[in-house]
Parts: structure tokens; sequence; C-alpha cells
């Protein structure tokens, strides 16, 4: 084995050169709304959006925040799971199916809103997605089909996917899959919780929480008592709290938890393109880029193995690096290291109620940043009493998922990602689905022209294309974001406002 191997850095590539503060131990009693026990995407999420909800909210963490599991993702933000589409469609039906991938979506358009909204610089980016034969195999007709029905399944369900005979980069068949993004994790979490305390927020760094009581419930840490009206377990594995022995052992049994295996190395600018990559391996492999000046960081993780059940990880790590120099030569392999997964028995996580006024969050496998993300979204709004598209499926008990009972976008059309998420059919829809946040362009919609204009933070905007001037149809300024005349010069903002005349009256609404 080369000795440059053993040399490595073995600190995950994010947390280089991005300290977060540190925050003291819990030294007093407090009394609050809601403890979040866990410093992770889950944790720090739930704990932003229920304090911008009013909510008095103290997070507990027993080492340093985003330094175990969230620190050490390749933060692929996507909605396609681990589980393939077409598995999920045999398994659940295509209404479930489709709920699965739109949780993903809905927690990526949390990420931009977040972003956006505390103006936070964490690099994200919108790039495409591709799902890909292995470098390693030659494709075969069965090769071929697989992929075929993928991208038909995703296509019929509302999704932006096509087929390609050639995915770029890798050469083989594939899936290309629009609109997926990639961001640096620890800049976000640092800018969360930088909001998370502005608001009023407090955290705990170095505190363990060693039990959670009952009449009053209370999460006792550090030895003192911080009372309380909900708890939310964040901690990846969870621990068992209110839940009882019997409850917390039922769920372990339904939890497996895998180590995965990352290498990142340094290459020349645009050498690899920036885009998702993952392949159709068990176990899977997965790459992306980070865009650094004048040089980029390619990462590519995978040799995935249940957590304890390999004797020799140095030979995984080479297996690793050798994957990656045969696909780029060039590549100078700066880090390496491990995270740890947990999969469950069906294949999606598992979010609820396990006991009265404790949620838990967990299961994510390769969706970590997505499903932590919703996770979040899903405690805010089980602890506010607010309806939630996902949480019947999702639910740990799983009863209403496996019969006809639930009726997904009957029950939940008007949930507020629902305003959203444009779901027209054929090529019109696609054209629409196609746009990229921050995108904007002119689509033909049942013999009518339309304004379409997609948010940062995935919000649809769709308006008449038709200038109310004098009846012209306008243009998309890519540089400018208005719409533009091309007739008289009136100009329009990217929500169809009134930027300059002759016209006086905004776009109408499509």
């Amino acid at each position: 084995m080369p000795k440059s191997v053993r040399r490595l850095d073995t600190t995950p590539y994010w947390n280089t050169g991005v300290p977060i503060p540190r925050q003291a131990p819990l030294d007093r009693p407090l009394t609050c709304d809601v403890v979040v026990v866990g410093g992770g995407i889950a944790g720090i999420t739930t704990a932003y959006l229920l304090q911008r909800e009013g909510r008095r909210v103290v997070i507990v963490e027993r080492d340093r925040v985003g330094s175990v599991d969230s620190g050490h993702t390749s933060a692929h933000l996507t909605c396609a799971t681990d589980t393939l589409l077409s598995q999920l469609v045999d398994q659940l039906g295509p209404d479930h199916a489709r709920a699965v991938w739109d949780a993903g979506l809905a927690a990526m358009s949390q990420i931009a809103t977040n972003v956006e909204r505390e103006a936070i610089d964490c690099n994200l980016c919108w790039v495409p997605g591709y799902l890909h034969v292995p470098t390693g195999k030659t494709p075969d007709d069965a090769d071929v089909d697989r992929m075929k029905r993928e991208a038909s399944v995703a296509a019929e369900l509302g999704f932006d996917a096509g087929f390609l005979e050639v995915v770029p980069f890798v050469d083989r068949p594939g899936v290309a899959y629009a609109s997926q993004a990639r961001f640096q994790p620890r800049q976000y979490l640092r800018g969360l919780l930088t909001a998370f305390l502005r608001a009023g927020g407090q955290l705990f760094e170095r505190t363990s929480a060693d039990e959670v009581r009952d009449d009053p419930l209370s999460v006792v840490a550090n030895g003192f008592h911080i009372e309380c009206s909900h708890v939310v377990i964040a901690t990846h594995n969870p621990i068992a709290g209110l839940a009882g022995t019997v409850s917390a052992t039922l769920l372990q049994t339904t939890l497996q938890l895998y180590t995965t295996y990352v290498v990142a190395a340094r290459v020349a600018r645009g050498r690899v393109p920036d885009a998702l990559f993952w392949d159709t391996d068990d176990p899977y492999r997965y790459l992306r880029v980070d865009r650094r000046r004048g040089f980029d960081i390619v990462l590519l993780g995978g040799e995935d193995h249940k957590t304890g059940q390999s004797a020799d990880t140095e030979a995984v790590y080479e297996r690793l690096a050798a994957a990656l120099r045969a696909i780029v030569r060039d590549a100078d392999i700066t880090h390496r290291w491990s995270g740890q997964v947990i999969e469950t028995t069906d294949g999606l996580p598992m979010m609820g109620w396990t006991a009265p006024h404790q949620f838990v969050a967990t299961g994510f496998a390769g969706n970590g940043m997505t499903f932590g993300t919703l996770g979040g979204m899903m405690a805010r709004d089980a602890i506010l009493g607010d309806k939630n598209p996902w949480s019947d499926l999702l639910d740990i008990h799983r009863n209403k998922v496996r019969s006809h009972v639930w009726d997904y976008l009957k029950e939940n059309a008007d949930y507020p990602y629902y305003m959203m998420r444009d779901r027209f059919a054929g090529a019109e829809g696609k054209s629409i689905r196609a746009l990229a946040p921050g995108q904007g362009a002119v689509v033909e919609v049942k013999g009518h022209k339309v304004a379409a204009y997609r948010e940062i933070n995935g919000a649809l905007i769709l308006r008449s294309a038709v200038c109310t001037h004098m009846g012209c149809v306008v243009q998309w300024n890519t540089a400018e974001r208005t719409w533009d005349c091309p007739c008289h010069g009136s100009r329009f903002n990217a929500d169809g406002t009134v930027k300059a005349g002759p016209a006086e009256k905004p776009l109408s609404p499509a």
C-alpha cells in the first residue's frame, strides 16, 4: 500500500478552515419550550425553525455541533434516494413513491430559503444529477433498459428526468435529473446556527443528555434539569428518552448502521463537471466537486459496509483512491474520512412521536442533508400542531402508508410546498420543471404564452407573457432577471410587476 495513503488528512475536508465558535457546557437549570438533543443538521434545523416561530429553544450537544455525522457528509442535495424510484414504486405504489422524492425537493427548497433569508455564504449551487452504470462495468442491454425505466418512471411522476446513452464524464448510460444541488455543509450549519443564536436560542456543547424525565417533562444534562414542553431527539442514532426500554428496543431493530467512506482530491479547475454522480452498484459510489479559486476538490464516496464488519479499512480507502485515480488520473488525494449512515428496513427515514411530547428523526441513509432538514421541518410542524404531508408516510409505526387509506395528494394539497410544486404534464410541464432557481423562460401552456420564473427558494411564478402595453410577447433578460418587451421597451420584474414603461399594468396572472 502506498505510504502516501497513510499520511492523508483524516479530518473531513469540510471542516478545514471553517471554525464554528465554541459554546459553554450547561452549568445551571433552565426552563424553555423545546429541548433539542443533538447538534447536527436535523437538530440545528429544528431549533432554527422553531425559534423563528417564537418558541424558546435549547440545543444540547455532547460534543461539538456539526462535528459528528453532519460533518462527515459528502453533502449531496438530491431528491433521489438510495432506493431507486422504480423500486419505491414497486414497494409503495406511485403516489407514495412520488411523496418520498417530493419530501427531498421540499427539504432542498427549505435549505435554499434559509440560505437566502439569512444570507448564508455556503456555495449553494443548483446542478444536474446523474445516475449511471458503474464505471468499472461494461454496459449491456439490461443496464440500458434499467436506466430507461428509471427515467420513464421519474418523468411519469412529474420529475424532470431523461435517459442518456452517455452520461457526461463517466461515459456510461444513465439518467439525468435536473435541479439537484450541492453546498458547503459546515458553512451552512454555521450560518444557520448563527441565526438561531441571534434570535435568542441557546446552545450548550459538551453537554450530554443523560435522561429524559416526565412530570414535569425535563431533560437531565450535566446534572441539571431543563424543563420544557417538548423534546426532539436528533442524535442520528436515537436515544430512548421517554420511549421506554421495550419501545426503544423495537425501534432499534428497524435500524441498520453502516460505515461509509470518502476520499477528496485536488484537481485542475473544470476537470470534473459540476454535477452530482452516483452509480447503480451495491454498495454504490457517489461523486461531486467543490469549486475553489483556481482549482477544484473532487470527492468520491462509497464502499459502505455494516459498522464493525470490515477488518481492513485501509484496503477500503485504497480501493476508493484507486477508483478516483482511474477516472481522474491526475487527482492529488489530500483527505480521507469515514462517516456513518443509518438504513431502515424499508429504506425510508423514520420521523414522528415515540412518546407524548417526544419527537424523533432518524434513518436518513445516504440523504442526510435533505432528510435531516426534512426532520427539522416535520418536528416544527408536529410541535406547532400543523399538518405535514409526510407525517403518515414516514411515521415510525408506518400504519397508514401500508394501506390505501392515506391519499397523499388529496390530503396535503394545501401544504405550502404545493403552492410552488408545478405538476404540469408532458413537454409543457417539462419546460417549466427544467427551470433552475433564478431562471426564467417563456413557455407555451395549453396554447398560451406563459412567463415562468423560479425563485431562488424554488417557488414558481407564472405570469402571462403578453405585454400589457401593446400585446407583444416579452422575453427573459438573464443578466437583469427581468421580462423585457422587444416592441416598445417595457420592462417587468421577475414577479411581473412593472419596472419601466410605457406599460403601466403588471403582467397578468397565468
